[in-house]
């Protein structure tokens, strides 16, 4: 599904996630004092802010294991995500166990942030629309992707995956 985004989508989409969630951070909290309960409010913001965490983690650790000789990839990125879910999901608990306001709206704010990532990626995808199509995705050749600083990235449009690791 990224393969068609092209790096300046991607910088889009992440700071409109961003932004969505300070909004969203700043309404949480102000709705949650006025109704009385302040500590929900304080913990959608922790979450929200976990979120955005994850996800600037999720870009750095692609780029890391992107510049790495291995040939095998998928390893590493995985014990990176093993790891960055299971600290969030320590904080998440561990605040939910110490006050249930407090945890509910840790939870609350990661569901919410992962909503509005979600939502920004589908506008980005649906902005391309037919498009896509006329970029030469269907033809089998490269892509051209032009990053934010003017270098040239030649990404494969499809990745032939092996008769023995497709899921049929």
């Amino acid at each position: 599904m990224f393969a068609h985004f092209s790096l300046p989508d991607i910088a889009s989409v992440s700071k409109r996630t961003v932004t969505a969630a300070l909004v969203i951070g700043i309404a949480a909290l102000v709705g949650s004092v006025s109704f009385g309960k302040p500590l929900v409010g304080v913990g959608a913001c922790v979450g929200l802010g976990l979120g955005t965490l994850n996800f600037r983690l999720v870009g750095s650790s692609v780029v890391k294991v992107g510049e790495r000789a291995d040939e095998n990839k998928r390893r590493p990125l995985a014990m990176n995500t093993l790891a960055r879910l299971g600290v969030i999901s320590v904080i998440a608990v561990g605040l939910l166990l110490l006050s249930f306001d407090l945890g509910f709206g840790v939870l609350a704010g990661l569901a919410v942030f992962q909503m509005v990532l979600l939502a920004n990626v589908a506008r980005s995808m649906l902005k391309m629309g037919p498009a896509a199509a006329s970029m030469g995705f269907a033809d089998g050749g490269m892509v051209d992707t032009t990053a934010v600083d003017g270098t040239t990235v030649e990404l494969p449009e499809t990745v032939d995956v092996p008769d023995d690791r497709r899921g049929d």
